[in-house]
């Protein structure tokens, strides 16, 4: 295990379940000596990554918050989207939501909320359920079809909870139908009494990139208003897949690969 290896392992152990960690806690999880740990410790709390604080233990630093705040001021994805989603809840209402494929997990990395007060699973920052709800949902239907099979083959009942499917056959028809109708639409999945429609963002070589959404309360729907939102979004979609292309150019973008196990992947299934 390369250095840099054991680094991200450390990063690692930061959740919502434990958001602080003494020496002791991370000697037990990780198997380090004291020696190992406090040299990488000294380098991440040099370069910012985490804070020590006494009687409480290392915690995420500064670093990371100023990287989020210029990811929100800079990164392509957010731009090109926030116009769109400022837009699509101006006109349904609701909340928008742009997620990522994250590894193994699908993350929201912004949103933008209507008038009307509501209730979402997306909140940024977190990791979304990779099998429940559209947003995910469609990320998953365009993933390689080898890195699909690996998942599924570790996951299997996973898939059919969520009524993808009871064998890999029916998993790959549940896909490819959101990927050919181009949007998916889910009622309840991730929040109750919503209803979640997502498209797909692509890069220039029709890489899955993440996904665009419209929450909106389920009771609140008209008749016809499901495909009148899905249009919308999807020829939002299209328009920002195209302008990240232009941005982009013909730069090569690497395809989804299984990302690295984790606990928070494992749980990211089937949350």
């Amino acid at each position: 295990m390369t250095s840099h290896t054991k680094m991200l392992d450390i990063m690692e152990l930061f959740t919502d379940e434990q958001f602080a960690w003494t020496i002791e806690d991370m000697v037990e999880r990780l198997g380090y000596t004291r020696s190992t740990l406090y040299r990488y410790l000294r380098e991440l709390v040099d370069a910012g990554f985490l804070t020590a604080l006494p009687e409480v233990g290392y915690t995420p630093g500064p670093r990371i918050i100023e990287l989020e705040a210029l990811i929100q001021r800079k990164d392509p994805l957010i731009q090109a989207s926030r116009p769109f989603m400022v837009e699509l809840v101006g006109e349904f209402g609701g909340f928008s939501a742009l997620c990522r494929s994250y590894g193994q997990q699908v993350m929201c990395v912004h949103h933008e909320y209507g008038t009307t007060p509501i209730v979402s699973g997306y909140a940024k920052g977190a990791v979304s359920p990779l099998l429940f709800g559209s947003a995910s949902r469609t990320i998953l239907a365009h993933w390689p079809m080898a890195t699909l099979q690996k998942l599924y083959q570790a996951n299997t009942e996973a898939f059919a909870a969520a009524g993808l499917g009871d064998d890999f056959e029916d998993v790959k028809a549940s896909l490819r139908g959101i990927r050919q109708k181009g949007w998916d639409v889910t009622y309840g999945q991730v929040t109750r009494g919503v209803a979640g429609i997502a498209a797909p963002i692509l890069d220039g070589r029709q890489n899955i990139l993440g996904s665009l959404s419209v929450v909106v309360q389920r009771q609140s729907l008209e008749s016809g208003q499901i495909d009148a939102i899905a249009d919308k979004l999807t020829f939002c979609a299209r328009t920002i897949t195209r302008t990240l292309g232009e941005r982009a150019g013909d730069a090569p973008t690497p395809k989804v690969r299984p990302g690295r196990s984790s606990a928070r992947s494992k749980q990211a299934l089937a949350l």
